[in-house]
């Protein structure tokens, strides 16, 4: 699959629509995944027809998070030095869903797990299927969540129910998203592209430049500059990646067995 078909990009009535297309693998990020992503929240950006923006998945997943087999068990996975650590920058793919500077709109129809929870808190506004559900699965693996995780859910959903969400990695469903206030909105599974379009026309309908500047106060005033955090967590991944623990939670998922933590 071509890094086109990995992640699809169209533009209609000024709202633009970022898919994850790999359906077969419940739209998993590979490298190649990661880096069309990127080029998507750049390309939006630079794009003077689109106002707004809808991310969502091909069907029948939003994003089930890292291509374990390729990011995790893959040949690169285990490839971190053990030379002191140097400050890394945060994912570019996040980097650049956090600087598009239009409104946008996830539209979760199915799993949004791992780095698609991430995805998702990228968003300016959730609206998922019922049949989504989430969760920060990082700490089953023996990692921590990205910058989304640190920055965004504490803000989105509290402190305390972050912390329970990221220190146990349970999976909630569409109705408790909606309770905790992760997601704005729940509707029929048929209908969530529907209304994810008519709120995007609403907000595209707007003047563009005013738009951006709205953007800009909220997240100012609500989220700071997520450089910092960004950076700390990567560089904690990697280290976290060179772990017995993070093997045996790789090896676990695949083996579909349950994992057993030793703390080394």
């Amino acid at each position: 699959m071509s890094t086109e078909d990995t992640v699809l990009y169209e533009v209609r009535d000024h709202v633009a629509t970022i898919t994850l297309n790999r359906p077969d693998r419940r739209n998993a990020l590979t490298y190649q995944a990661y880096d069309a992503l990127e080029a998507a929240f750049r390309r939006v950006v630079a794009d003077p027809e689109a106002r707004c923006v809808i991310v969502t998945g091909a069907d029948p997943a939003f994003c089930s998070g890292d291509d374990v087999r390729e990011i995790m068990a893959g040949p690169k996975a285990f490839a971190a030095t053990t030379a002191p650590v140097v400050r890394h920058r945060p994912t570019p793919a996040a980097m650049a869903a956090l600087e598009c500077d239009k409104p946008v709109i996830a539209a979760i129809n199915g799993a949004a797990v791992g780095w698609g929870m991430e995805l998702a808190l990228y968003a300016d506004i959730r609206i998922a299927s019922d049949r989504a559900r989430f969760a920060e699965l990082f700490i089953k693996r023996g990692l921590v969540c990205d910058v989304g995780g640190f920055y965004r859910l504490p803000q989105i959903v509290g402190p305390a129910k972050a912390a329970e969400l990221l220190f146990s990695g349970e999976v909630i469903d569409a109705a408790e998203a909606l309770r905790i206030g992760l997601v704005t909105e729940v509707t029929p599974h048929e209908a969530l592209m529907d209304r994810a379009r008519a709120m995007a026309a609403k907000i595209a309908a707007n003047p563009p430049l005013a738009l951006r500047y709205m953007k800009e106060g909220l997240r100012r005033a609500t989220y700071g500059d997520p450089r910092e955090i960004g950076a700390w967590a990567i560089e904690t991944i990697r280290r976290l990646m060179q772990t017995e623990d993070h093997k045996e939670g790789v090896a676990a998922f695949l083996e579909k067995r349950e994992p057993a933590f030793k703390g080394r």
